[in-house]
């Protein structure tokens, strides 16, 4: 047999300590061993001396310490400058939320009534009908009880009804061809065209349509003071509806049917916003079929 040959181990060789010099910590300020070599690489490009690599983390960090705005929470987060963009700043989503909801609260459910059964119910969102199927139903109806509901109607508010107020109006018009056949039908005239014709109101104002003069009779009820086409600063051709002592109320009826309408609804906004005006939008579904701007008109000038 021949001799066994073992791996020669590699020479570990002496560690020059002459060539190490103690350097400080910019974050920590602890002092440290470090090459001269190392040292002068950092001189030539700049670099920071660092004594670990989380003292170098924490040093890049650009978070700012902040306390949350939720006077109820007393947490201290950190976060970025870039993510902060208002002076209120929140720990968490529900710190945030709480706050909002105690500002903003959100409009409560109105009660309304079904115009088929009659019986009350909440909705957020607006419907006559407490159900689908109280919806269907007001539907199936003939002839001869639609001309019954039209008087009927006539009788109680001494008035044709709009077609936005009576509950049996794509019935009326698939069984008559058109809203206004069936009001020929029941014996009356048709309503004018929408803004076709001045309404007056019970405190004598010159109201554009109809609309405008349930909101102004609604307006003398209340006992609220109120004008009635005020210029908006800035530029006089434009007119608010109502002005009370502090709201500028608008009735935006053709929102969404014309452009043109739109955007002067837009350049109302502007306005509004750029002199702090309180501005209170009413459309018709708040008007029809149920009135609502008890819920919309806060009176806060009484």
């Amino acid at each position: 047999m021949g001799r066994v040959r073992f791996p020669v181990q590699a020479r570990v060789p002496r560690q020059k300590f002459m060539n190490l010099v103690k350097v400080k910590c910019v974050f920590c300020n602890k002092k440290f061993f470090k090459s001269v070599g190392r040292v002068n690489e950092a001189k030539k490009f700049g670099w920071k001396a660092y004594c670990s690599i989380m003292c170098q983390s924490k040093a890049k960090n650009k978070q700012q310490l902040l306390k949350c705005s939720n006077p109820k929470c007393h947490n201290t987060f950190q976060r970025q400058l870039s993510d902060i963009r208002s002076s209120n700043t929140y720990c968490s989503r529900s710190c945030a939320v709480s706050v909002n909801n105690s500002k903003f609260p959100k409009r409560k459910a109105p009660i309304k009534i079904c115009l088929y059964c009659g019986i009350t119910f909440k909705a957020i969102e607006q419907g006559v009908y407490c159900s689908r199927k109280c919806k269907d139903r007001a539907q199936v109806i003939g002839k001869d009880e639609i001309l019954t509901k039209i008087k009927e109607f006539y009788k109680r508010a001494r008035r044709i009804p709009l077609k936005e107020e009576f509950p049996h109006y794509n019935a009326a018009q698939e069984r008559f061809g058109s809203w206004n056949k069936a009001i020929k039908a029941a014996g009356f005239e048709t309503n004018p065209v929408k803004f076709s014709k001045k309404f007056i109101a019970k405190d004598g104002h010159k109201c554009n349509s109809f609309a405008e003069k349930i909101i102004d009779n609604w307006l003398s009820e209340k006992r609220i003071e109120h004008r009635k086409e005020v210029p908006y600063p800035e530029d006089k051709s434009l007119r608010a509806d109502f002005i009370t002592k502090n709201n500028w109320i608008e009735y935006f009826g053709l929102a969404g049917v014309i452009s043109d309408y739109d955007k002067l609804i837009k350049k109302k906004r502007r306005l509004c916003e750029k002199y702090k005006l309180s501005l209170i939008e009413i459309y018709p579904k708040d008007l029809f079929p149920v009135n609502h701007l008890s819920e919309i008109i806060r009176i806060k000038n009484t």
